[in-house]
């Protein structure tokens, strides 16, 4: 099978492929046109996010078995076109779950403990205690919404906080030992901590929004490591202003470039979560660790010549 290589991966991707007699060719830089003149070559793509593929681009591949996305988010994909023209969707959120709960753990203890802020003020010799009390995890209510792969792996650790953890998911039956399902609204009366671990679909787009804010019984933390767009983020500042929101944690922006490489829109709400002492902001890499660049690689190779090696 000859398959076409559109981001820069761990290099294991090629190493292994090739060792299973998969023909290979990587182009990291043509354009969208460039690549839709060629896709019909192949049977195969591995991708991360530069380049959309749209109706238009997966009917161009005409001799395409398989479309490989080296994470777990899948919107960059003309999801019920690919299915229509029977194009096989494999991605790994196996590979950086644990590095997403991690990354949620310690954003959360860097924002309520004012780890930062303190340190910060330290190294510039000023010396607050009071002014600077933390807020314990211990004995808080977390909600998570989606209990995929992201969230049963950040119930897990949060439970060992000594957090109460509940759920929303749209599939029933998924409790554990580490958290139980509940409906939506009895998450919104019971939350202390709002974290979102869902993909972004047209169900998802801006969830939460002025409405589910203001139906939040108590004043909450907010976590964000799944998409942007799933939050308005007006509404979002308007709570962290008033104090209803008491403190967001933000991987992802409504302003990112579909490719996640960058900013693309800045507005005045940008500019008060970069300021705000309530939030803590980092640029998309919650799943970005040393460990999870190599797992992510792994999980496509091991599905790719699980389905398709000869």
């Amino acid at each position: 099978m000859k398959i076409l290589l559109l981001d820069k991966n761990h290099p294991l991707i090629t190493e292994q492929l090739l060792a299973k007699n998969f023909v290979l060719e990587e182009d990291f830089t043509s354009s969208y046109d460039e690549v839709c003149d060629k896709i019909g070559n192949y049977d195969g793509i591995i991708i991360r996010s530069r380049i959309p593929l749209d109706k238009n681009f997966l009917e161009k591949g005409k001799n395409l078995k398989f479309i490989a996305r080296v994470g777990a988010g899948m919107e960059n994909i003309d999801i019920p076109v690919a299915e229509k023209l029977g194009i096989q969707l494999i991605n790994s959120p196996e590979g950086n779950r644990d590095s997403v709960a991690e990354h949620v753990v310690g954003m959360l203890l860097i924002l309520m403990n004012r780890l930062f802020i303190a340190s910060q003020e330290v190294k510039n010799g000023i010396w607050k205690r009071e002014e600077n009390r933390g807020d314990e995890l211990l004995g808080k209510t977390v909600g998570l919404i989606g209990y995929g792969n992201m969230g049963k792996a950040t119930a897990k650790r949060l439970s060992g906080f000594g957090c109460k953890v509940i759920f929303h998911d749209i599939l029933p039956g998924l409790s554990d030992e580490y958290a139980s399902q509940v409906s939506l609204e009895e998450l919104k009366n019971s939350a202390d901590i709002l974290s979102l671990h869902i993909p972004l679909t047209e169900e998802t787009f801006y969830l939460i929004d002025k409405k589910f804010i203001s139906e939040m019984k108590n004043d909450f933390y907010f976590v964000n490591t799944a998409r942007g767009k799933n939050i308005e983020t007006k509404y979002l500042v308007d709570g962290l202003k008033s104090g209803k929101v008491k403190g967001a944690c933000l991987d992802v922006l409504e302003y990112e470039k579909s490719s996640f490489e960058n900013i693309e829109t800045k507005n005045d709400d940008f500019t008060y979560l970069l300021e705000s002492e309530k939030t803590i902001v980092t640029p998309h890499i919650a799943g970005w660790t040393h460990q999870s660049k190599e797992k992510l690689a792994q999980v496509i190779v091991d599905k790719i010549v699980k389905g398709f090696a000869r």
